[in-house]
């Protein structure tokens, strides 16, 4: 009885090996680019701000921003402090300040202690073309690389690798429909060496196909194009395939939806938007890059995230708007000269998708 058993258990195991065997060859053998008619879709599956990291106290030797704005309150208000204080006088003064920026608050915060991130490497595309002293090189040694959003960030322990900001905008980015960004080649001959592809972007409706554990994410699912809600979302550019490497022209302005569920739906501007992506039949992975409206992002920032949320990464996003307005490098206020936009890079990855658009 052991002996048949074990034969039954045997001819099993022989039978399971046989059938890994045959989907393993099965999946080698489409494991083709995933194009219908010189088409192939991407939807974006994890996305972060672009922040070079080694050591915290290299890039950041005077220490991290740990003043949050709760630190900034007890910095502005001491205990002890002389004269009757309001909560109107006092926090809703601050919380003001949150929403409600202009000249006279930035310079209060812009008084305030600040680290920059520092270094001359940073994750980016060179976006005007130039080589300048403020500028970055990347690991790669290529000199000209813009990131100033890169200075204003690098120093919040919150934007930086597994920090709050880093975890909750890429994990709410994926669980919340409203920012299923996507982009879609057409006219695409090969996914390796294509000297000419267009680029659309759009955004989508539908939830993304993970895998099993439900942090992965596989490619093959599908995504509707929103046709209704989604225009202000679709841009068309040129781009060229080189050695697998997808390199765009520069979109003048672009939406990217960045909003998180249970706050409110928000999105940054990215003026001059570029990308940078590796390309595979299942997936893009590479640098979206550009200017970014202060402005908006300011706005984003606040409308998304509260003063209790922002003490999760020790931000003070008063000083940190003071940083941003004080960094901008693109775009000056034809009445005032002053940059409304400050250059930055974010590292994305996108999953391979079939993107249904309504006529079909």
């Amino acid at each position: 009885m052991s002996q048949n058993r074990t034969a039954i258990k045997a001819r099993k195991l022989r039978t399971l090996a046989l059938c890994i065997t045959t989907l393993a060859a099965a999946s080698a053998a489409t494991a083709q680019p995933y194009q219908q008619d010189g088409r192939i879709g991407y939807v974006l599956t994890e996305r972060h701000w672009a922040i070079h990291e080694t050591e915290a106290k290299t890039e950041c030797p005077q220490g991290m921003n740990s003043r949050g704005s709760r630190d900034l309150f007890a910095e502005q208000f001491p205990e002890g402090g002389d004269g009757e204080r309001t909560v109107v006088d006092t926090r809703l003064m601050i919380e003001g300040y949150q929403y409600h920026t202009n000249t006279a608050t930035t310079d209060i915060y812009d008084s305030l202690p600040f680290y920059e991130a520092q270094g001359d490497v940073s994750y980016g595309l060179n976006l005007d073309g130039e080589v300048s002293a403020d500028d970055f090189k990347n690991s790669a040694g290529e000199e000209g690389i813009d990131n100033q959003l890169y200075r204003a960030l690098g120093c919040i322990a919150g934007y930086r690798k597994d920090g709050p900001y880093w975890f909750f905008e890429n994990d709410f980015m994926i669980n919340n429909g409203y920012n299923r960004w996507m982009i879609e080649l057409s006219g695409v001959d090969d996914l390796v060496n294509d000297d000419e592809v267009t680029v659309t972007t759009y955004r989508g409706l539908d939830k993304l196909f993970t895998d099993a554990t439900g942090e992965g994410f596989i490619a093959g699912g599908t995504q509707r194009v929103d046709a209704r809600w989604g225009q202000s979302f679709v841009e068309e550019v040129k781009g060229r395939i080189k050695d697998g490497v997808l390199t765009t022209e520069p979109i003048t302005q672009a939406k990217i939806p960045w909003s998180q569920p249970g706050v409110s739906d928000g999105y940054h501007i990215f003026k001059d938007l570029q990308l940078q992506l590796t390309l595979t039949s299942q997936v893009a992975q590479g640098l979206m890059a550009g200017y970014v409206d202060v402005e908006q992002f300011n706005h984003r920032f606040r409308t998304n995230w509260s003063s209790h949320h922002q003490n999760y990464g020790q931000s003070a996003s008063a000083s940190e708007y003071a940083a941003l307005k004080r960094l901008a490098d693109a775009y000056p206020d034809p009445e005032t000269g002053a940059n409304t936009a400050i250059s930055g890079a974010v590292e994305v990855t996108l999953t391979q998708v079939y993107i249904v658009h309504p006529d079909e």
